[in-house]
């Protein structure tokens, strides 16, 4: 038998790995990814080094793999209900729910042995991460705070790259991973938004369900925290004018995004959902430019 046909009968068609794993759709990599290089940056006050640029890097495209398999798994029996979700693997058949497990253990395997190159702390640290991105599917049976635990899930990343280069948690370590889990639950909010009157219909539970009419107020508050965590962060440390020309940059996204969301209109929410990739970018920015020096 053929590689590729051993490949394909464990783990699906290259089609179907690349629809459940969302290889096509990166906007949740990059969500991921700008916070963990702000605190791989800030937590070595300059290039990390290859070697943690690199594990990490892929460790968020894993990881972020991982956790689309482990949500369409979750979601099997409820996709089907839901416009936007109604045609992928595990709904229409391209691929089966063995298939889907396999893929999961074999990303978790890989991403467990990029981990395995890094310090005990931090492999220790790594268990807590796989509990929140396994869980986080889940959660929306049982609560309406699911957004909560995939924000935690998103910004874990950022304590491991603490430990990791430091030795140790310090407070700006903690004030980023609040500010990144609370920007995570505002902008997943808005996504929630787009599902909501399905979510409603089939009994799936979340924030955009919970706060109702006051979602748009909610998420403001929310986007207020956000930028007084980043403004706290930079005044600990000292940031100068390019950290926060990126503050302004964000809380101008964000009123942009209050601005979508006004009439809450579905294909608006997701935009605005889509517009915080910009703003976690460009924060990256402001902290890249603390440690360049210019002559």
């Amino acid at each position: 038998m053929r590689l590729v046909d051993v490949v394909t009968n464990w783990f699906g068609s290259f089609e179907g790995i690349k629809q459940i794993t969302r290889m096509d759709k990166p906007i949740g990599t990059y969500l991921l990814m700008w916070p963990t290089l702000w605190a791989l940056w800030v937590a070595a006050e300059e290039f990390p080094g290859w070697h943690y640029f690199i594990v990490f890097t892929l460790g968020v495209f894993i990881m972020r793999s991982a956790g689309c398999v482990i949500n369409d798994y979750a979601d099997r029996n409820v996709d089907g209900k839901v416009k936007r979700t109604s045609q992928r693997p595990l709904v229409s058949g391209l691929m089966s729910e063995q298939q889907a497990k396999n893929l999961f253990f074999l990303l978790i395997a890989i991403a467990f042995a990029l981990v395995l190159t890094l310090s005990w702390q931090t492999i220790a640290l790594s268990v807590v991460a796989l509990l929140l991105a396994s869980s986080y599917p889940f959660m929306k049976r049982y609560t309406h705070f699911p957004q909560v635990v995939l924000g935690a899930a998103f910004s874990w990343g950022m304590i491991m790259a603490f430990m990791e280069i430091r030795g140790y948690i310090p407070l700006e370590a903690w004030l980023l991973f609040a500010a990144n889990l609370v920007w995570t639950v505002a902008y997943d909010t808005m996504y929630a938004m787009v599902d909501r009157d399905d979510d409603i219909k089939i009994g799936v539970k979340s924030t955009a369900v919970l706060f109702g009419r006051f979602d748009k107020l909610i998420i403001a508050l929310m986007q207020l925290v956000v930028l007084i965590l980043l403004i706290w962060v930079g005044l600990r440390l000292q940031f100068n004018m390019f950290y926060y020309v990126s503050v302004a940059f964000t809380a101008a996204s964000f009123i942009h995004q209050q601005q979508l969301i006004k009439t809450r209109n579905r294909d608006k929410c997701f935009r605005a959902f889509l517009d915080n990739h910009h703003g976690l970018m460009f924060m990256l920015v402001g902290i890249l430019l603390q440690y360049h020096e210019f002559y």
